[in-house]
């Protein structure tokens, strides 16, 4: 009877196991953050290197439906983690760390450029490195350094920063500008001072000769649109 007993349990013990829930695999999960982060780095002109470790799975069901997220939508860097979500049929969530490397090409500053300079490409030089190591701002793409206009001092070998340049037909802080309105048919100028920096289509206050401050949009380094 015992025999028969042991025998029946183990029937039932099979049965449960065959019918038991597929787990997770990790390298689904592995597969899954590399492709996210392949299309995150799509949008930076380099070559992306990823290396992804494999999560720690806790015995969690297989997922038909994965969700992938960088905490708080923070930019890529070399290192950080991604939020892997299982949204069906159970939830559960579990992070992945990632190593990320994007080689590219950046350009430095090949003199001293000082305030006021209009950037050529002659004043470049270019260098190879992980795009993610570089400083915030720094910009890769030539088209938006050279014919701008150095806002500071930029020392050789810097790199360039977005936040150091400056379109030529911005307005500048304190100078004169001319004001425009346009209306059916005929158009209103009148003369003021720029109270702030501002690059063509951006809005920028004007004190005109009334001391009247009113606001407008910049067309190039001397005029600005107003609305009636």
């Amino acid at each position: 009877m015992r025999h028969v007993s042991a025998l029946v349990f183990m029937a039932l013990l099979g049965s449960q196991s065959l019918y038991a829930s597929p787990l997770q695999s990790a390298e689904e999960i592995v597969e899954g953050v590399s492709n996210y982060l392949m299309e995150q780095a799509e949008s930076l002109a380099g070559t992306a290197t990823i290396t992804v470790t494999p999560p720690r799975l806790q015995q969690q069901p297989a997922c038909e439906s994965l969700s992938y997220a960088v905490p708080g939508n923070a930019a890529l860097r070399s290192r950080m983690r991604v939020i892997v979500t299982c949204l069906a049929p159970e939830t559960w969530t579990v992070p992945v760390q990632v190593a990320l490397n994007i080689q590219g090409f950046y350009y430095v500053s090949n003199k001293t450029i000082n305030k006021g300079e209009l950037i050529s490409l002659d004043d470049l030089i270019t260098r190879e490195g992980d795009l993610l190591r570089l400083p915030p701002n720094v910009v890769t793409d030539p088209s938006l350094i050279v014919g701008y206009m150095a806002g500071q001092r930029v020392n050789t070998g810097s790199t360039i920063k977005s936040t150091l340049l400056q379109n030529p037909q911005s307005v500048q802080r304190g100078q004169s500008v001319r004001t425009i309105a346009r209306g059916n048919g005929f158009v209103i100028s009148n003369e003021g001072q720029a109270l702030q920096t501002a690059a063509p289509g951006s809005q920028v206050q004007v004190r005109v000769a009334s001391g009247q401050v009113i606001t407008g949009t910049v067309l190039d380094s001397s005029t600005v649109q107003v609305p009636l």
